[in-house]
């Protein structure tokens, strides 16, 4: 086939292999796989597609029910699966979407993932892998299933393993037992499908023998000849592969490839795309090899994966691509009703030999790994030759292994044999020479290592754990041969940080299989019994002992800081979790079993820090000395070692196990230990070690601590940034828990099992003050701060050790995890996040951690846009609280006392005390613990602790550094001893003297002290308890004061003299302040003369923002203002039920807020059953992008600027852009943009302020007002000039008001007075931006134009500009409003301004068309528009207005009119609301004949008479003139019934009234005041009716005059062609409030079912990145090389943007979880409006936490959209980074 092919592998290739695998695997039997009339596959078709598709005896289906039988669903790139915490037996247990909403998981810890890459399967069913039964209703477990497999567990640790371990055989594993769908197979069959099989298999294998394990280019072409061959011709054809990895770029490597083979660059990128899609491709093939090597090695310099092969061999490899995906697709397929018979005969070969020998054995390669093995199994060929592969067939093999796992538990183990079995090479494979760890097959042992019974079996037959340590061994001492580590590696090696290994990363999971492996239970218990797991793990902690010291520089700087120690850190980290992991499983030991592994661990201590061993460097490590030492009189001989002077390390792992194991208190209680022969565990171990010996142990955990103290109080400043780095490492919350808890807690157990003061001693030695507390104030090494500083922190080190109960009393987790969240809310509420980060990840992630969390704190949700959720410590727990918690700073610490301290005054304690709570340790050795407070050396520590202060405050009359807290230190020491031994303490503290005084002098001294007023409660506490226990000493010592001096009376004296003196100040001050008025009111009155003398200053508008003068007639100004290109309005879509209904039931006021509390709950209330109703037919809700209408939004931020200055700003805008040209700037120059100094809002143009206007309303009655106007008209003179400047179609507009104008005068060429030169300078910004406007979107217009070239060409700015702006105006108002308002007093500011300011733009246009008028031509445009409106003038066809009234937009005349004649405003608006109904009327017919019969009867009452009177009547006199139209109006009275069509007319004609009174609101505003109401306020039709002044229409029948109208208006319509046309030339608007597309309430439902919804329309494929449009709810492809317009540049998204928002594009990304904004080219990222349980935001979903919709942030998007405000947000943004890479590098 190589031959024939001419080794190119296409298409029809792969069509041919497995066309000839289905024919010799099925034989004659092909009706058993397919349905009787398909006896044959179709051409590229796989067999479980087409099963699936034909849905063959239940494939494609949920399979049925069958106990026992695990869900086994893998996942796919893509899907999601869930985990949760509270069920699971580990992270590792997962569900897919269908078992976990089939379970029930109420108020349990869940969390959710997107699967990365397919492989992992669900775990629903397995028994093993629940802590507690899910009862999902589709994997029942089988009767007694879980208690057989406890009971065989049992079984298999006591049995004793083989010598050599053996791998389970496929004859060893039984079919899968109880599977009720089985079928009848031929034995014939059988042997063919077995054969197939055994065929495709044998064949992989064959062909990966000579397949290269490393992706190297030979040297040279002799060597590439002399490569392996499975082409029995030898033919010199070659291929270049080029191998996918994770370092390199799409474009990068398209260019690479486009410059080497001189292909097309799209051909290129497709290749690129394969590279990344399959994991390698050929890119170029020929018989020129020494042409092939160049280029290899071209690819090879830039550390791209590159190969050059024989193209029989590569062709050879396409092929076993094929037969492994042939494979996977069986693994999915049945045999009739049996879906697991052919996953059985996969596995059964899997699990056999291979069928013949190949002669490869001699090669190198892997083979020495199995060649130690019986007839090595296919399936362990195939986990050594993973390596060989490339990415697809890697994850396809990982897919079929899993699918063989979850047949049964037999070949859940038999599988895992083979993988224990080359678990070394596999390892050896991952750490050296994998190119793409993330496909590797290491990651396989994932989904056994956590299984028990399966890590118990490989664990104790195939030595596992011992084989894992001798690798780690190996590895970091780099004892490494032809990248393979070796297997039995020298244990007395020495490491180097520097060495590659630290440097790998890829360390960390082999850490973690240890660790997943120790975790289970049944290994728990080997470890616990079994000498050998704690010997062979000491010896591996030992290689890690003392590694990367550190020596003070004393005086010099350290010149290169390397950054080793981050390596060993990361190493330090991972090899921590296993001691911890290791250390627990000791809980399940027996006493002897603990004392046998705590004397290993000792000894190898031992062995390690008294240099036995070698295994220190000698050169900074010196043997231990002893010296003698004497303190408080006595004598002690102690380890000697200058913490300044020697080298310390920070990583004592042997010292952190041995901390795990004494931790297990309950084991070595006095009861327990007696069964060994011990009293206590001191004796124990002082017969196991000498007390110099125990001192030379735990002294290296104390030197790390003083070496703490001193970085901490800067005595190692001159080591640089590596120490602080490391210090911080160390006390993080990552690793304190793991290290530095442990050191304190080896202090501990030295106070048990020596004696306390010889441990106090050592203390003092290592920090270097035993002189400082034995009276000596100055210190040889440490300067003043530094001293106080390290005394600060040996007593902080003492008080931890004497006070901590955790560890000692081991205390169940719940407890402890209860007592860290206490002590991390007391500070104050805080987030998860933040919370999370103050304790230990092992308590975080802990099943009761969520729960406890729970118990002790309140949630508050967040509520603002910017807020997170806040967790608050309740108050009762304030109770448990201790100030002195020993992972508090200082700060922290005196924080946490002044809370309670508040606390404790609120309920009425006058002088608080905050006592320490007791250690109450009942059980275990550490129950003499508070005996330590007997010692004399304590005393000693806390008198000199308070003596030094008081005696250096005294001599300097100035309190030391440090001083406050090491009083707090000393009094807080003080307490403990009197709560845990009173009497002794009391006795000792008057007894024992120091320099002539004891402790309770002291005391005493500093009770009425005024230097110690902020101790004082607490020493008359102590005080108070030394009377009860010695009364004679207190009497002796203790001044007391007579009460009259302290008293009350004393205090009241105090207080009412201080406020005496506030009043004389208070007096003397309001006499200045009145004598200060006096002058200065003389002054302004001299002022107020000189002006009335002076000229009158023109009146200020305000300031201008760039040079801050006032703004007045002076000198030109105007406001910011940008018009954007908008397609925000929508119009209603024709035939669609939804819409239907959604106008039938709009609210009956839109200017009422529709919110209830239930919207606004987080997380939403019943937020799962809700999406339950969704998920089913899951879909965005989006409108549909071509029901919605262009035009131009008008907006200003409200600033003012002079016209020059503008200029100046403009320029200097300009020459930021010349000076960062790299930049993405947030403004586009040729688009005239700018961003505004103040307020960093987009502009495009200046806007003319509008001046108040003069106009009245004329009060003249309405039908006296038509009759009048009528006369004025047939009174006047013809006007041609304006006659010309009307559209000839007859429809009454103006040319001079439309965007493209040509006989619009342009400011440069005309010459005119300086104020309307200025004035038509800025409304010349405006016309240049809508005249671009208009010529770029012609096509989305559907107005008649003229011709190019004739006058009136382009957007009509009064309807698409003015009218488009108030009308969005309006719509951003819907659903918003309170009690009393109505739509217009929501109007800002800022909008009424602009609306003014573009009818002044009108009224300029007009003026420049009527220059020698002296009214600007205003009069002549408002009988035009008279004309217009009165249908006697429009009758004729030769008038301008022979085009039917009704089909143009009211509004718009209502602007024009507001424009030139606000006058007559009030008139014009009730016609043009009787327009508007008609108009409605002809929309509303059309509709209904669109929208086919509704369900439900036709009503006939109601609900708006008082307003609409009869509808019937008034819908028949409007169609009355036309035979089609009253047909079809008839029809939609009997299809919809009055009642609905009341209600339509109520709700597409309530728009109109709220943009006119928006409109006569911002022109007249004291011509329409907001009515007011008594009683029950009325609809918001009728309240927009009474404040217009418009009669209702029921009031019609006594209105003659407006009956003529509309009369008129109707017949004109009726007799013109449209009403016979198709659509009857209106359409109406959508009338309700406007949405956006909806999502989910919580974030996973997104990912159900995702592909039926999530489908790209372009690619027709689910999108890998996908974005949902919010505008129209479309699934477009975000950032990929499938939908992305090479010419253009231009993805998916920005594709997209252009057919639905026009210049703006609203995204919500789904994997990324953020939404993207985009604005004409540019764009920005905003946090989501999601936030998980906690109320956190989390992008990208990295925490995994459920996530649920925030009802604010919501909102705040839809505001975004519906005000226009995204242009703006982007600019902003932009503006606020200064990138050099364009808006995708933010």
């Amino acid at each position: 086939m190589p031959n024939g092919k001419k080794y190119v592998f296409t298409a029809s290739a792969r069509a041919e292999v497995l066309s000839e695998l289905y024919g010799v695997f099925w034989g004659n039997y092909s009706h058993l796989f397919l349905p009787n009339n398909n006896s044959s596959l179709p051409m590229h078709a796989t067999l479980s597609e087409v099963q699936s598709k034909l849905k063959f005896c239940g494939a494609g289906e949920p399979e049925p029910v069958v106990p026992g039988m695990s869900c086994g669903h893998i996942f796919k790139k893509g899907e999601s699966c869930f985990r949760c915490k509270d069920c699971a037996l580990d992270d590792s247990c997962v569900l897919c979407a269908r078992c976990f909403h089939a379970s029930n998981h109420a108020d349990h810890n869940v969390s959710f993932f997107i699967a990365q890459q397919s492989g992992g399967s669900c775990d629903c069913g397995d028994v093993e892998a629940w802590r507690n039964p899910i009862d999902c209703p589709h994997h029942p477990p089988a009767p007694g299933a879980r208690e057989a497999l406890e009971a065989a567990v049992q079984q298999a640790i006591r049995s004793t393993p083989r010598v050599v371990p053996r791998t389970i055989l496929a004859s060893d594993v039984l079919p899968v037992q109880d599977y009720p769908h089985r079928v009848t197979v031929p034995h014939e069959l059988r042997e063919s499908m077995s054969r197939a099989i055994a065929f495709a298999l044998d064949y992989v294998l064959d062909t990966l023998d000579y397949s290269p394990e490393e992706t190297r280019v030979s040297k040279t072409e002799s060597d590439l000849r002399t490569q392996a061959t499975a082409d029995p011709m030898v033919k010199d054809t070659y291929t270049l592969i080029v191998w996918n990895d994770d370092k390199h770029a799409f474009a990068e490597v398209t260019d690479l490839i486009v410059d080497l083979t001189g292909l097309p660059r799209d051909d290129a990128y497709q290749m690129t795309c394969r590279i990344d899609e399959i994991g390698r491709e050929v890119i170029d093939m020929g018989s020129n090899g020494a042409h092939l090597l160049e280029m290899a090695k071209k690819i090879a310099m830039v550390d791209l994966g590159v190969t050059v092969r024989r193209a029989h061999d590569t062709f050879r490899e396409h092929i076993s691509s094929v037969m492994i995906e042939w494979l996977l697709d069986l693994t999915r397929c049945r045999i009739g009703t049996d879906a697991i018979y052919l996953r059985e005969l996969i596995a059964e070969q899997l699990l056999s030999p291979r069928s013949r020998e190949t002669l490869s054995y001699s090669s190198s390669g892997p083979l020495t790994a199995v060649a130690d093995a019986v007839n090595p199994s296919r399936l362990t060929w195939l986990f050594l030759f993973h390596t060989k592969l490339w990415k697809r067939p890697r994850l396809n093999l990982k897919e079929i292994y899993v699918s063989v796992l979850n047949l049964s538990h037999d070949h859940k183990l038999a599988v895992a044999s083979h993988f224990a079995h080359v678990y070394h090479r596999v390892i050896d494979a991952y750490l050296l020479v994998d190119r793409e760890a993330e496909t590797s097959i290491k990651y396989f042992a994932l989904q056994l290592f956590t299984v028990p019974s399966v890590a118990l079996h490989i664990v104790k037959h195939h030595n596992v754990v011992a084989r894992l340590l001798n690798v780690i061994v190996a590895f970091f001492t780099n004892q490494i041969q032809d990248k393979r580590i070796v297997m039995n590696p020298r244990w007395n090696a020495d490491l180097d940080v520097e060495a590659s290994p630290f440097k790998s990363k890829r360390f960390m999971p082999v850490f973690s299989d240890l660790r997943y492996l120790c975790h289970n239970e049944p290994v728990q218990q080997l470890i616990a019994h079994n000498e050998s797991f704690i010997r062979m793990f000491s010896s591996t902690c030992q290689l890690f002992m003392c590694i990367n010291p550190n020596k003070r520089a004393a005086t010099n700087h350290v010149e290169y800081e390397t950054d080793a120690w981050i390596s060993v850190f990361n190493v330090t980290l991972s090899l921590s979790r296993v001691i911890k992991v290791y250390g627990e499983a000791f809980g399940r030991a027996t006493t002897a079993e603990l004392v046998a592994a705590i004397d290993t661990v000792i000894h190898h201590i031992l062995s390690v820090c008294t240099l036995t061993n070698d295994r220190l460097d000698r050169s900074k490590f010196t043997p231990i000395a002893f010296h003698d030492v004497e303190f408080g009189g006595a004598p002690y001989h102690i380890v000697n070692f200058d913490v300044l002077e020697g080298w310390v390390s920070f990583h004592h792992s042997l010292h952190w196990l041995l901390a795990e194991l004494f931790k297990h208190v309950d084991i070595l209680s006095d009861e327990n230990l007696r069964e060994v022969g011990c009293r206590t565990l001191r004796e124990l171990l002082l017969q196991k070690a000498s007390e110099r010996a125990l001192l030379t142990m735990v002294d290296f955990p104390l030197r790390v601590l003083a070496m703490i103290a001193q970085i901490r109080t800067g005595l190692w400043v001159r080591n640089g940034f590596a120490i602080r780095g490391q210090l911080l490492h160390y006390r993080d919350f990552m690793l304190r828990e793991l290290c530095y808890d442990q050191d304190l807690f080896i202090l501990q157990t030295a106070l048990v099992i020596l004696d306390p003061s010889l441990v106090f001693v050592t203390i003092l030695d290592r920090f270097q003050l035993l002189h400082y507390f034995s009276g000596a104030t100055i210190h040889p090494f440490y300067e003043g701060p530094q001293l106080m500083g390290m005394v600060e922190e040996v007593l902080y080190v003492l008080i931890t050790i004497l006070s901590e109960k955790a560890a000692p009393s081991k205390l169940p987790t719940p407890v402890a995890i209860r007592r860290e969240i206490v002590h991390a809310l007391a500070v104050g509420p805080c987030t998860f996040t933040d919370l999370v980060k103050r304790v230990a990840e092992r308590m975080v992630e802990d099943i009761s951690f969520e729960r406890v969390l729970k118990e002790v704190a309140d949630f508050k949700p967040p509520e603002g846009l910017t807020d997170s959720g806040l967790y608050e410590l309740k108050d009762e727990v304030f109770d448990e609280v201790t100030p002195f918690f020993y992972h508090y700073t200082r700060n922290k610490r005196e924080e946490v006392e002044t809370i309670l301290k508040n606390r404790l005054k609120k309920k009425g304690i006058q002088n608080p005390v905050i006592v320490p709570q007791p250690l109450d340790i009942n059980h275990g050795p550490f129950t003499v613990l508070k005996h330590a407070f007997e010692s004399e050396a304590l005393l000693q520590i806390i008198f000199y602790a308070l003596h030094n202060i008081v005696e250096m405050t005294k001599s300097s009359g100035a309190s030391p550094p440090s001083s406050e807290a090491i009083l707090d230190q000393g009094l807080h020491l003080i307490m403990l001893a009197l709560v845990e031994r009173p009497v002794v303490f009391s006795n000792l503290a008057f007894a024992k003297t120091f320099e002539q005084k004891t402790l309770l002098e002291v005391v005493c001294s500093m009770e009425h002290d005024k230097a110690y007023v902020p101790y004082k409660d607490r020493v008359v506490w102590i005080l108070d308890q030394f009377d009860q226990h010695v009364p004679a000493a207190i009497r002796l010592h203790r001044k007391v004061i007579a009460p009259a001096q302290t008293g009350p009376d004393a205090e009241d004296e105090k207080k009412r003299a201080a406020k005496a003196r506030q009043e004389a100040i208070m007096r003397q001050m309001k006499a200045q302040q009145a004598s200060f008025a006096h002058n200065f009111d003389d002054v302004d009155d001299d002022d107020e003369e000189d002006e009335s003398t002076s000229v009158e200053q023109p009146e200020s508008y305000g300031t201008c923002i760039v040079c801050q003068e006032d703004l007045n007639s002076a000198k030109a100004f105007g406001l910011l203002g940008l018009l954007q290109p908008s397609r925000l309005i929508r119009r209603h879509p024709d035939g669609q039920h939804t819409y239907f209904y959604e106008a039938l039931q709009t609210a009956p006021s839109l200017d009422r807020s529709r919110q209830t509390a239930n919207d606004t709950m987080f997380p939403p209330p019943d937020a799962d059953a809700r999406d339950a109703k969704n998920r089913q037919n899951l879909s965005f809700d989006g409108f549909p992008s071509q029901s919605t209408r262009f035009g131009v939004y008008g907006s200003i931020c409200n600033h003012m600027m002079h016209l020059e200055c503008f200029q100046t700003y403009s320029a200097s805008i300009r020459s930021r852009h010349r000076a960062q040209p790299t930049r993405n700037h947030p403004e586009n120059i040729p688009r005239k943009e700018y961003i505004c100094p103040l307020c960093k809002s987009l502009g495009n143009v200046i806007i003319p302020l509008s001046l108040p206007t003069d106009a009245t309303l004329s009060e003249v009655p309405f039908s006296d007002w038509v009759r009048a106007s009528g006369i004025s008209i047939l009174k006047s003179k013809p006007d041609p000039q304006l006659d010309a400047l009307q559209f000839r179609n007859g429809t009454g507009e103006f040319v001079f008001w439309a965007a493209q104008d040509v006989g619009y005068p342009q400011y440069s060429r005309t010459h005119d007075r300086w104020e309307n030169v200025e004035l038509h300078r800025m409304v010349d910004t405006v016309m240049v931006i809508t005249r671009t406007l208009s010529q770029q979107t012609r096509h989305l217009r559907d107005r008649l134009e003229p011709q190019d070239g004739e006058r009136g060409v382009g957007l009509y700015l009064p309807e698409e500009l003015v009218g488009y702006t108030i009308a969005s105006l309006e719509v951003a108002q819907r659903g918003c409003g309170s009690p009393g308002s109505t739509v217009a007093d929501s109007l800002t500011d800022a909008q009424t301004r602009c609306i003014g300011g573009l009818l002044r733009c009108l009224v300029k246009l007009t003026a420049l068309q009527f220059k020698g008028r002296a009214d600007e031509g205003k009069d002549a445009v408002r009988q035009a528009i008279i004309k217009r409106l009165l249908p006697e003038w429009s009758r004729s066809s030769l008038t301008p207005f022979s085009s039917p009234l009704l089909l143009r937009d009211p509004f718009t005349l209502l602007v024009e009119t507001a424009a030139v004649a606000p006058d007559m405003l009030r008139h014009v608006l009730v016609l043009t609301y009787y327009a508007c109904l008609a108009r409605t009327v002809i929309g509303l017919v059309y509709f209904c004949s669109k929208t086919r019969n509704l369900n439900g009867s036709v009503g006939a009452y109601t609900s708006h008479e008082d307003i609409f009177g009869d509808v019937r009547i008034f819908f028949m006199s409007v169609a009355r003139h036309s035979p089609v139209f009253e047909h079809n109006a008839t029809l939609a009275f009997q299809t919809f019934g009055e009642s609905r069509l009341e209600k339509l007319l109520y709700s597409f004609t309530l728009p109109f009234l709220r943009r006119a009174a928006i409109l006569c609101r911002a022109v007249l505003p004291s011509a329409y005041p907001t009515p007011t109401f008594e009683g029950e306020e009325p609809s918001e039709y009728r309240r927009l009716l009474v404040m217009l002044g418009i009669p209702p229409l029921s009031d019609l029948p006594k209105q003659d005059t407006l009956q003529n109208c509309l009369s008129g208006w109707c017949a004109h319509y009726g007799h013109s062609q449209v009403a016979s046309q198709f659509n009857f030339g209106v359409t109406l608007e959508y009338p309700t409030i406007y949405r956006i597309a909806q999502l989910p309430l919580i974030l996973d439902n997104l990912f159900g079912d995702h592909e039926k919804v999530m489908t790209c329309t372009r690619c027709k494929a689910v999108p890998a990145d996908a974005a949902i449009c919010l505008i129209c709810g479309t699934v477009v492809c975000l950032q990929s090389h499938c939908c992305w317009d090479l010419d253009a540049k231009r993805g998916e998204c920005n594709i997209h943007t252009r057919e639905c928002g026009g210049a703006i594009g609203l995204y919500f990304l789904v994997k990324r979880c953020s939404v993207l904004y985009l604005y004409a080219g540019s764009g920005a990222f905003q946090s989501p409006p999601y936030l998980d349980v906690h109320g956190e935001v989390d992008v990208s979903m990295r925490r995994g936490r459920r996530q649920y919709l925030h009802h604010a942030r919501w909102e705040d998007i839809r505001k975004n959209w519906i005000t226009n405000g995204i242009p703006t947000l982007v600019a902003r943004k932009l503006e606020a980074t200064v990138d050099n890479g364009g808006w995708e590098a933010l």
